[in-house]
């Protein structure tokens, strides 16, 4: 009843949250995209997307596809590599940003070791600036991580989401006083961002707490120490949107390769694309 090849496309329009993304990401034509989402509405009889000239977003039945058409396609590939036979081996060196501390990660990565258990996965959770600059030495294989901004367009697309001020519960961000900001270190990716996006609305700032950890920044927010920018779907228990600041833009998470890697890479990178949509859900 349900296409493997349709239920891959709807979760990667539903990973995108773009037509055009998602056929780029698929190596199809948007029409073709399109004719899948189409066929998979016909069989299931409900509308998986709402869609206009400017967005995308997922139906209630959507949502609850989401888990079906990753169970099918998870049964698919377990089943494609037990009847190929190939065994993969040796170590892989896998980084991942912070920012998926917090989410459905380990539980992918579970799924992987268990497929794939004479694998040496090798995790290191870094700031994405740091992953960029490790991947480029040479030092990790695989690198999931923000894009570095703009214009970036390494990698594959994981999933696009947008950057929001985020604080404790009744937290007011008084305009007459510099911001108070918590934020990554250098070369934080979303550190930057937020320093952009002050200064070109010309708001003053403050750093009023820096961490290398997510845990770290998560404690200072939750005591209503300032503000922090965070993508919107991976916004923690116990914090809120923030109101009155300037607009962040959106950001773009995506999977980057070293230049020689292992075979095992790419097993991986197709798993976390399969499970994408487990990754903007905290655990």
């Amino acid at each position: 009843m349900y296409d493997p090849v349709q239920l891959r496309t709807f979760l990667t329009v539903a990973q995108t949250l773009s037509f055009t993304q998602a056929a780029g990401r698929l190596g199809v034509r948007q029409s073709t995209v399109s004719q899948h989402v189409r066929r998979l509405e016909e069989a299931t009889g409900r509308p998986l997307f709402l869609r206009d000239t400017h967005s995308v977003e997922l139906t209630e039945d959507g949502e609850a596809l989401l888990g079906f058409a990753r169970t099918i396609l998870e049964a698919h590939e377990r089943a494609a590599a037990f009847f190929t036979g190939t065994r993969l081996r040796g170590r892989l060196r896998f980084g991942a940003s912070e920012d998926f501390v917090l989410t459905r990660l380990p539980e992918i990565l579970e799924g992987f070791r268990h497929q794939h258990p004479e694998v040496d996965l090798e995790l290191s959770v870094e700031l994405s600036g740091t992953l960029h600059e490790r991947l480029d030495a040479g030092r990790l294989d695989l690198v999931l991580a923000k894009r570095r901004g703009p214009g970036d367009e390494r990698g594959r697309l994981v999933w696009r989401d947008r950057m929001v001020w985020i604080g404790a519960e009744g937290l007011r961000v008084d305009a007459e006083r510099p911001v108070p900001l918590i934020a990554f270190p250098p070369p934080g990716i979303t550190r930057a961002r937020a320093l952009e996006a002050l200064e070109r609305e010309g708001r003053p700032w403050r750093v009023a707490c820096t961490s290398g950890s997510l845990s770290g920044l998560i404690a200072a927010a939750r005591a209503g120490l300032g503000v922090m920018a965070h993508a919107r779907g991976l916004i923690p228990p116990g914090l809120v949107r923030v109101g009155g600041l300037p607009e962040l833009g959106p950001v773009e998470f995506a999977l980057l390769r070293g230049a020689r890697v292992p075979a095992s890479a790419g097993a991986l990178a197709s798993a976390i694309l399969s499970g994408a949509d487990r990754l903007s859900r905290t655990a």
